[in-house]
């Protein structure tokens, strides 16, 4: 017994022996940072001489930041958590890793803050793995045409300003007239879609976003959707690094064939958050005392969104950036920039919303640069002169206001574009499909709108849906699979749309 105890004992010692021979003794340097002050979730740190630019860096007390600008004297260290206890004379060390955020399938139907720690009271995300937030926009040589239509269910959009994906367009106009409605209305009609649905909130209040989060949840599809918070209470450093790690958990999607959309609400929030941090880290102020990188700051975050080429895995990224102008001011720093940037831009009129126009969109200096690209076909050819009929009913109705008798050429003109608007108004949170889109503009453009009162276009288009799949299932399948109709099927759809008008002409009549 004791010599089989001492025969294990000794294979323990030159066990032991060997791996301390290997062990590299001798003196190591540890980098300690102490913190000279901090305030509005900034710190001034000294020492650290190793620190990298946007390295993570770990108070001793438990909060994080990262180092945002760094000098021969120190670094501007910006706070992504609460700052209540630290205090200057803290240690901060440095974590020798950059800022990453988590990604996989694992944040599909969840609400988080940028670094993936839940804020539905969800069990903890398991990721499959973290990516650094900031990350090159794909080359020129692996980007591809933009052909693929991005249906938002908001007929004014679709038929006027289409979007493809991989196409950033910018939404912008004052504040509380429906800016985030629009975005919101744009991941719900992705519910019959492929397209996975980031939302990212910055430095909103917890009200509006609440609002935001229940629309998704209720009318959308939250299976495929990623909420990304960064509300108004939260640390400035916690607001700018936002959008950045929304990319990221749309990337990992995009790498693998897959199609996102990123809704950023809003980035006028995120550039007073980057204009903040500037200055209290002395940075020289610049056009209405923004840094001068902001620019460069947005452009590096937006370029992000592409389509893929075949041969990277063809898959996408299509941006909503939203942007608040005060009292319609196109012309400020910050909504310059951004159409500048953009691929186009929705901009919404607070005067039409006041009067009763919703959504609430000026045809007449919106755009979108891709356009008819990515149209569905069946949509381009019904709506061909659309836009140019409603521009010139506006005007009309411009000059009409002065005064006098027009006549009946004009009234009738008149009467038309009035048809048109009407057309266009649509309810929030209740998108159309393709063929719902398709069956609204044909039946104005052919007339069988006419016969009916204007107030009665919405129940016409509330019970359009029905009719459709009852009268016309053949034509809404091939729509809503090729985005186009051949002649058997386009005869179909026509004359489902006839009964449907004389069915709603006939309950119109009937009415007392």
């Amino acid at each position: 017994m004791t010599s089989g105890f001492d025969a294990r004992a000794g294979e323990w010692l030159a066990r032991a022996r060997e791996s301390l021979d290997k062990a590299k003794l001798g003196p190591r340097a540890d980098e300690i940072g102490r913190v000279e002050r901090i305030g509005d979730g900034v710190a001034r740190i000294s020492g650290l001489p190793s620190l990298q630019l946007d390295e993570i860096m770990q108070f001793d007390k438990g909060a994080l930041g990262f180092a945002h600008s760094l000098d021969e004297n120190g670094v501007n260290c910006v706070l992504v958590d609460p700052a209540e206890n630290i205090e200057a004379g803290d240690s901060v060390r440095g974590s020798g890793d950059v800022l990453r955020a988590p990604v996989g399938r694992g944040l599909l139907g969840r609400v988080v803050d940028p670094f993936g720690r839940p804020l539905d009271g969800g069990a903890p995300i398991e990721p499959e793995r973290y990516d650094p937030i900031d990350r090159p926009a794909p080359p020129i040589i692996d980007r591809d045409f933009v052909t693929q239509p991005v249906q938002t269910g908001v007929l004014i959009v679709d038929a006027l300003f289409a979007l493809g994906r991989g196409q950033r367009e910018l939404i912008i106009g004052d504040r509380a007239i429906g800016k985030t409605t629009l975005a919101i209305d744009a991941i719900i009609s992705q519910k019959n879609s492929d397209m996975i649905c980031v939302y990212v909130a910055i430095g909103q209040k917890s009200s509006g976003v609440r609002r935001a989060i229940d629309a998704i949840f209720a009318r959308g599809a939250p299976e495929r959707c990623i909420v990304v918070v960064a509300g108004s209470a939260s640390p400035p450093g916690l607001q700018w690094i936002a959008p950045f790690a929304a990319f990221t958990m749309a990337e990992y999607f995009c790498d693998r064939s897959q199609h996102a959309l990123v809704v950023i609400d809003d980035l006028t929030k995120h550039a007073a958050c980057h204009r903040e941090i500037a200055l209290l880290t002395r940075q020289p102020p610049g056009r209405e005392a923004y840094p001068g990188d902001i620019f460069y700051v947005h452009a590096r975050l937006l370029e992000r969104s592409a389509k893929l080429s075949q041969a990277k895995g063809g898959g996408s990224i299509t941006a909503l950036p939203i942007a608040e102008t005060d009292a319609g001011n196109l012309s400020a720093y910050i909504p310059t920039n951004l159409i500048s940037i953009t691929d186009g831009q929705i901009v919404l009129d607070a005067r039409l919303f006041h009067e009763g126009q919703k959504p609430a969109v000026d045809v007449g200096v919106s755009v979108s640069r891709v356009g008819g690209k990515t149209q569905a076909r069946a949509l381009r050819e019904a709506a061909a002169s659309l836009r140019l009929d409603y521009a010139q009913f506006l005007e009309l109705e411009m000059f009409t206001r002065f005064g006098g008798m027009p006549d009946s050429r004009v009234r009738a003109q008149l009467a038309r574009g009035a048809r048109i608007r009407a057309t266009f108004s649509q309810t929030r949170h209740e998108p159309l499909r393709l063929a719902e889109e398709v069956g609204m503009i044909a039946a104005l453009q052919s007339g069988l709108l006419d016969a009916l009162p204007l107030d009665k276009l919405p129940a016409f288009r509330a019970s359009l849906r029905d009719a459709l799949d009852r009268d016309a299932a053949k034509a809404v399948a091939q729509l809503e699979s090729a985005g186009a109709l051949d002649r058997p099927l386009a005869e179909e759809f026509k004359a489902a749309l006839a009964h449907h008008a004389q069915v709603v002409a006939a309950k119109t009549k009937g009415t007392p």
